[in-house]
């Protein structure tokens, strides 16, 4: 009966199930009651046997019906009553059913047991069944431990992310659910296989060991892939004997970030070249293979560093994306000329590198460099906005070094070479370039101390209003007097402050010192200053020109800055927005060297300067060559139209001043006027008294007339210390 109330769920089972379990009570009843014998006849009442029978099967089967259909504890207890009730009603009702009349006719067998017998026997019975009873009760609860255990187990298994194999050696007897979908194979079917299936033989036995150490493997999928996992393997005591359980960590995606990083370290995220790192350690191995292959044996290894003419413009201008679109293309361009087993990388900013080895001769690393060149220029071309032009610099191995660092600083300096001749082209390195480069950057760092070492000190020129003679102003001029140079040219030492980048601590302190210079003065005479780019384009410029004004106490009104057009066209907006905060000021500002460079008419109308400066390569000739005079009238005439004086530079000789007087220039500047001197020799000037030291010499009263115009004297200024000083 039980076993058909289990064997398959439904109330028709639990039903006819009770019904066979209460027919097998009343069977097992009245079994019994046929093997009673006594002195008498027994007389069954038919319709309480019925009844007894009918009452056995209906309680047994609600019995059944109770437990098996919403198993509980509530359901349990219940069911234990059902079935006890169908047991006792059975026999009471039994019992009752049956009648005895003795008969001394009747005859008792031979073989009936003694009562004392029988209740030997019943006791005996009992305790069998009790200790049975108590027996399977013990299994029962330790099978039911050891199942709620491993369910425990199986369940926190399921939980963890990571996959879990309980193993008997190397046979896997438990898989939790991770590691099924992991694997794709059915947990099911995992504990039918050993660990030498999932991860080879090799490994399998390693794991098996449980020595507890990570290791990395290759798990196999149900369709045969490789999938990287690590196994971490422990000891463990379960269900109640020493197994294994070993961890599979799924390292897929730890693969792809080690990859990312490796491909980071290596390569470069814009351009997907290689970087400086892996360009060093390339290098390095090229030169080794090099010099193991023997002087001529190998060919030619070059190295050419490539880097952008006027890239920072692209930047400044159109802002860091075109920048970073200008330099795909470059590395495009650059790639598609070069051949298997050379390298291009970026070494950083707009500075790239190519390594060529095995070249026949040392003019193949010119063909590269030129075709390089040619993919740019064809670029340019058909790019919407053009693109920039490179310089390239070439050196070889061992022809100019025979080590990494000094192969790839003499390609530094073949590249300098072709910036400063013209750009847009490549050059070789040459051993006398060697020498200047390192002169290039020792005064490079010299710069960068020459303001604290107090080497700068500044020298005046006057500026001179033509027709009536009358001082204006001065013009600050800079001075370098090395310590071991002896007085540098500012034409040697300005660009190499421009192109370092220390000209804007260089101006800054030439502004301070001009004003607070200026500011002593009991004469109003302007002062003009000279502004690099670099400083026109730094935000903070007009805060820093008001500051100075503050600490010096110069009005601003006397403070004239003097831009040059190439230092507007690097960012126009920004130069042009910084030129309206330092008019604000009353500051007047003048625009530089005008007819040079990226001489605009634009330029006039987008900004009100204060005053144009004719660039004096432009005075030198104008008394003698028509062209050069045109030009000259032609801006003089410039300034009239937009109500702007014109000063002209380098004025030095009479026919030049004569000229530029009948042209009606309005202000004039040059040696002929007065050559740049200590402000000490032009006391009379500033109205103040000549110091000790400076002679009448030296003093502006030492001026005589040269010539008379329009019944005016002009005035030649040449102090005799600041002749020997200019």
């Amino acid at each position: 009966g039980m076993w058909i109330a289990t064997i398959r769920g439904g109330i028709d089972h639990y039903l006819v199930g009770g019904a066979v379990l209460g027919i097998g009570i009343a069977a097992m009843h009245y079994t019994g009651m046929a093997a009673f014998e006594v002195e008498g006849r027994i007389v069954w009442n038919q319709l309480l046997v019925a009844a007894s029978l009918a009452s056995g099967i209906i309680l047994a089967a609600l019995s059944l019906l109770v437990v098996l259909r919403r198993p509980s504890t509530l359901a349990t207890a219940a069911g234990a009553v059902l079935l006890t009730l169908a047991i006792c009603t059975l026999h009471f009702i039994a019992m009752a059913a049956v009648s005895i009349y003795p008969d001394s006719s009747i005859e008792v067998s031979k073989f009936t047991i003694a009562p004392m017998s029988q209740a030997f026997a019943a006791a005996a019975a009992s305790l069998v069944i009790l200790v049975l009873s108590a027996t399977a009760l013990w299994i029962d609860l330790r099978f039911r431990r050891h199942r709620i255990e491993a369910e425990r187990m199986h369940g926190l298994a399921n939980a963890a992310v990571e996959g879990l194999i309980v193993c008997d050696g190397n046979r896997i007897v438990s898989a939790n659910d991770s590691i099924a979908a992991l694997s794709g194979i059915a947990a099911g079917t995992l504990n039918t296989m050993t660990l030498g299936n999932l991860f080879g033989e090799r490994i399998g036995s390693g794991v098996a060991a449980g020595n507890g150490q990570a290791q990395e493997a290759d798990l196999r999928s149900q369709d045969d892939s490789r999938i990287p996992v690590e196994l971490i393997a422990r000891s463990i005591d379960y269900c109640g004997k020493p197994h294994l359980v070993v961890a599979v960590r799924d390292i897929r995606e730890r693969r792809k970030a080690e990859q990312e990083i490796m491909r980071l370290a290596h390569y470069d995220p814009l351009t997907g070249l290689a970087n400086r790192r892996s360009f060093t350690g390339h290098l390095e191995a090229e030169i080794a293979a090099s010099a193991e292959a023997g002087a001529g044996k190998g060919g030619q290894l070059a190295l050419m560093l490539l880097d952008l003419d006027r890239f920072k413009e692209v930047n400044d201008l159109f802002g860091h994306a075109a920048g970073d679109a200008v330099l795909q293309k470059v590395a495009h361009c650059a790639s598609s000329v070069l051949r298997h087993g050379q390298m291009l990388a970026r070494l950083g900013g707009d500075e790239f590198a190519i390594i060529a080895p095995n070249l026949p001769d040392p003019q193949a690393a010119g063909r590269i460099a030129e075709a390089v060149l040619s993919a740019l220029r064809q670029e340019n071309r058909l790019s919407p906005g053009g693109m920039v032009s490179a310089s390239i610099g070439i050196a070889l191995y061992p022809l100019d070094a025979d080590e990494q660092a000094a192969l790839v600083s003499h390609a530094d300096t073949a590249l300098y070479r072709a910036k400063a001749e013209g750009k847009d082209t490549f050059r070789y390195f040459e051993a006398s370039m060697g020498a200047e480069a390192r002169d290039r950057r020792i005064m490079e760092q010299d710069l960068r101390q020459a303001v604290a070492r107090g080497e700068f000190r500044l020298v005046y020129q006057p500026q001179k209003e033509i027709s009536s003679g009358r001082m204006i102003g001065f013009e600050a001029l800079l001075r370098w007097q090395h310590p071991e140079r002896g007085e540098v040219p500012p034409s040697v030492f300005i660009p190499v402050a421009e192109d370092s980048g220390s000209i804007a601590q260089i101006g800054e302190w030439v502004l301070a010192t001009a004003c607070k210079e200026a500011a002593t003065w009991k004469n109003p005479l302007t002062i003009a200053v000279n502004v690099s780019a670099v400083q026109l384009h730094n935000p903070d410029f007009s805060r820093k020109v008001h500051e100075v004004l503050l600490r010096s106490g110069l009005a601003p009104g006397r403070l004239e800055l003097e831009i040059t057009e190439t230092a507007l066209v690097k960012d126009m907006p920004r130069a042009l927005a910084t030129l309206r905060q330092i008019k604000a000021l009353g500051v007047r500002v003048a625009m530089d060297d005008f007819g040079t460079g990226y001489s605009s008419l634009s330029n006039l109308r987008a900004f009100p300067f204060d005053k144009i400066k004719i660039d004096g390569s432009f005075i030198k000739s104008v008394d003698r060559n028509d062209q050069v005079a045109t030009i000259v009238r032609a801006v003089l005439g410039l300034g009239r139209g937009l109500g702007l004086p014109v000063l002209a530079e380098g004025v030095e000789t009479l026919d030049e001043l004569r000229f530029l007087d009948a042209e009606d220039c309005d202000i004039g500047q040059g040696y002929f006027l007065g050559r740049p001197g200590p402000i000490e020799a032009f006391g009379e000037l500033t109205g103040a008294p000549s110091p000790d030291g400076v002679t009448e010499d030296d003093a502006i009263g030492a001026t005589a007339k040269v010539d008379n115009v329009r019944g005016g004297s002009i005035l030649m200024l040449q102090p005799a210390a600041a002749a020997r000083s200019g």
